[in-house]
Formats: C-alpha cells, sequence, structure tokens
C-alpha cells in the first residue's frame, strides 16, 4: 500500500493548473468574478425575477426600526413584537419603546451574570473551555427570547423618548470593548479573592459592579425612574396617564403574555433528539429569572406555529442565519438565491444538521415575522420585519423570506404556549429537567 502524500508537491500543483487552464468554463468564471463581486455573479436570476412581495396576511402598517452598529436585534424583535400591540391599544401612527433602557439594563445584568460565573467557576483553570468561553465574550450585545423576558418582567419599558438612542447605544463597539477590559479585569480579581480570601468576594464585586454601572451612565445615560405618560391619537384624542415608573408603564400596557411564551428551536443534530427541552450552560442574564429553555421540535411544527399565530393577527419573534442566501439590497431570502457551485465547480451539498456540526450555520440574528402568504393551507413565503432600517433596502426594510429558506436556515420562534400541539405541551408540563447543552453549542450562539 502506497503510503499517502501529505505535502503539496510540485506534480500536484502541475496537475492541479493544467486542469484549470484546460477548463473553458473555469477561464469564464475566472474573468466574470476577477472583474465582478461573486454573488452577482451566482446570483440565480429566476428567483430574483420572481420574487413576489404580495401576502395573504399581512400586519404591519408601521416603520422598521434600526438597530444600527449593534448586536441589539433580539431586543429590537422582543420590542418590536410589544409595539405592534401598542400602536393598536394607543390608536397612534406609530410608537417605538426604548430600546436603550433595556440595553442599559441588560448590560448591568449581564455584567453581574459574568461575575458569578467566575466565582463559581474560580476552581477551573483560565484556560478550561468553558472559563475560556466566557471570558472570550464576557458582555456581548446579543440575547436570547428568554433573556427579554426576564428584563422586562424585572425592569418594565420605556417609550423612546424617554431614554433615547445615544452614539454608544447605536454604535456600540467602543463601550463594549471597554466592558470587555474592565470586566476581564474584574474577573481576574474575584477569582484571586475566592482562592485567597473567599469573605471578600461580595464586596469585590459589588465594587466591580459600580464601576460598570458608571461606564453604562456615561455611554448610555441614566435610566428614568418616573415619567409622565401622555399622547395624542390618530383621532387628535389626548389623554394623560400622568406620572409612571417603568414597571407600572408595562404593567397597564404590555398585553403579551410574556411569561407562557415558549422557544421552539429546529436542531436536528442526531444526538438532540425533537420532543426534549434543552438549555445551554451559563447564558443568561438576570440571576434569578427564568433560565432559557428550549423545545426541540420539526420544522414543520414550528412552521406550522408561526403561521397560525400570524393568520390570527399576531406577529412572531425569531432567530435565524441571517447571511445566509441573502441580499440585503433585494430584501430577500431564498434557499436557491446563489449557486455557487456551478460558479466554482465544485459541490456545496450540506443538509442544516451538517452545517450545525461544521460550525458553518449557527443563529445569527432575531427579527420579527409580521406576515405570511398561504396557498392552500401552506406557506410560500414570509414577511419579515428587519431592524437595519430602510435605507438602500427594498420594500422599506421589511424583508421577504421565501418558504424554502425558511427550512434550512431558520432556527427558533417564540410563540405562545397555546398555539402548540397537546404532545408538545405535555412535554413542556413533565418534571423532566432540560437538557444542557455546552456553554459553546451553538444553540446559544444569538446571545
Amino acid at each position: 500500500m502506497n503510503e499517502r502524500e501529505a505535502t503539496l508537491t510540485p506534480e500536484m500543483l502541475a496537475e492541479m493548473r493544467n486542469e484549470f487552464s484546460a477548463d473553458p468554463h473555469g477561464k469564464l468564471m475566472q474573468n466574470a468574478v476577477t472583474n465582478s463581486d461573486v454573488d452577482q455573479v451566482a446570483q440565480n436570476h429566476q428567483v430574483v425575477a420572481f420574487a413576489d412581495r404580495s401576502m395573504s396576511h399581512k400586519l404591519d402598517a408601521w416603520p422598521v426600526a434600526n438597530q444600527k452598529k449593534s448586536g441589539r436585534c433580539w431586543l429590537f424583535a422582543g420590542l418590536n413584537l410589544l409595539r405592534s400591540s401598542m400602536i393598536k391599544r394607543l390608536n397612534v401612527e406609530n410608537f417605538e419603546f426604548s430600546q436603550t433602557y433595556l440595553f442599559y439594563w441588560d448590560k448591568l445584568e449581564k455584567a453581574n451574570y459574568f461575575l458569578e460565573s467566575q466565582i463559581e467557576l474560580a476552581d477551573r483553570d483560565l484556560d478550561d473551555r468553558t472559563v475560556s468561553h466566557l471570558l472570550s465574550d464576557p458582555i456581548g450585545d446579543g440575547g436570547q427570547w428568554n433573556m427579554f423576558v426576564a428584563l422586562v418582567d424585572k425592569y418594565g419599558v420605556v417609550p423612546k423618548w424617554a431614554m433615547p438612542e445615544t452614539e454608544s447605544s447605536s454604535n456600540s463597539k467602543n463601550m463594549d470593548r471597554i466592558l470587555e477590559r474592565y470586566l476581564r479585569e474584574g474577573a481576574l480579581a474575584v477569582r484571586k479573592a475566592a482562592h485567597n480570601q473567599p469573605e471578600t468576594v461580595g464586596e469585590v464585586k459589588a465594587g466591580l459592579l459600580k464601576g460598570v454601572h458608571r461606564i453604562l451612565n456615561i455611554h448610555l445615560g441614566t435610566p428614568p425612574e418616573k415619567f409622565v405618560w401622555q399622547y395624542n391619537d390618530k383621532d387628535n384624542k389626548f389623554e394623560r396617564l400622568g406620572e409612571v415608573t417603568p414597571q407600572e408603564f408595562a404593567d397597564k400596557y404590555i398585553v403579551n403574555d410574556l411569561r407562557n411564551y415558549v422557544c421552539l428551536v429546529n436542531d436536528p443534530r442526531e444526538a438532540n433528539p425533537y420532543g426534549k427541552t434543552y438549555t445551554v450552560d451559563r447564558l443568561g442574564n438576570v440571576l434569578g429569572a427564568a433560565p432559557v429553555r428550549y423545545l426541540n421540535v420539526p420544522i414543520q411544527v414550528m412552521k406550522d406555529c408561526a403561521a397560525t399565530v400570524l393568520q390570527a393577527g399576531k406577529p412572531v419573534w425569531f432567530g435565524c442565519d441571517t447571511e445566509q442566501q441573502a441580499d440585503r439590497e433585494l430584501s430577500l431570502w431564498d434557499k436557491n438565491l446563489y449557486d455557487y457551485g456551478s460558479v466554482y465547480g465544485v459541490h456545496f451539498g450540506m443538509d442544516k444538521e451538517e452545517r450545525l456540526l461544521s460550525h458553518e450555520s449557527l443563529m445569527t440574528h432575531a427579527m420579527l415575522f409580521v406576515g405570511v402568504d398561504m396557498l392552500d393551507g401552506a406557506p410560500r413565503r414570509w414577511r419579515v420585519e428587519n431592524s437595519w432600517g430602510c435605507e438602500d433596502r427594498a420594500d422599506q426594510g421589511f424583508y421577504t423570506m421565501n418558504d424554502s429558506w425558511f427550512d434550512e436556515y431558520v432556527f427558533e420562534i417564540a410563540v405562545h404556549r397555546d398555539r402548540l400541539p397537546e404532545e408538545y405541551r405535555a412535554v413542556l408540563d413533565s418534571e423532566d429537567a432540560p437538557i444542557v447543552l455546552p456553554a459553546w453549542d451553538p444553540m446559544g450562539s444569538l446571545a
């Protein structure tokens, strides 16, 4: 048996060069791609030409919001869900909750969560995989549905004018860089205290949290404790509630039963069977709140639930891998939008499970379903409210997702438990503890 050659030999290089030089298609693609963006060359004209944005069920009558240069998509999507109900209830043309307000409290809670994790893991080495994973991203902008609910439960909500955007809420890079540096230094401090003077750990952590609080106030402003709520509706009728706290405002106006919403995920990996609940180790923000909890279901169950909710007139929060087979300018997603295989003459054939296992795909973005096009009881396409503004976007920043893309790149939705088939409600009601996935699992990637 011949020994396998591990290096690139001159003979191998000559063979590859000769094969490419003799390939007319390869030369044609070389001429095209050296002068044009490969996505323009690979784009499937038939998919674009037949793109249709009409929907049998369309909910939105408001402009899209803009998270700008920040990772707050999950907060925007959650607040946009509440926003749709608020606009109807107030009878107003438009309304936005303050994303900066929840962003502030999320950062402070995440700092506490991170430091507490470092204290609990102080007996592990810094190069332990879990410790290392936490240190790599101690206070990122992302989050999950349950983390959104935890913030609203604890801190309430405020109108956008009560805590408006700042430079750092719209462009969080520098603030995050400072917070990461401070918290990594803080991690070393609490770990040292846990080893050498355990009785001082609480004091050390409290001092660090004061520092985080100070940094957040400087970057994002100080959250209001109270504000006066009044408004004019579409009929110019004036309403005044008076002075309220953010919690009182939420209690009065948030009609969504958030605590009974359930996160459905479609994780097709063989190791994670359907019909089971899952959580991710060390994933959260508010200590003491309900943990992140997923119910793994087949993709058809997820689509049926989402379509049912949309047809009932309510939007649906969801998480996906947004950059796959996507055109931002056209605001379009389709499984076959780009044919890279035909451009390069190579085969791309991974399925959803294989993409997860190989780190090719994971949840990267949260948005809101605000429409669906149903034909003969099945969805053909979905209307999506994104949070990237409307400048240089088709359809004013709303996106069209063809149903083929949902199958491959949507991973998660949040719906009220009443919308689930009985067999899955029974799983939620069981006393079985969720299966714990490791901290670095792709099911935790949105955060």
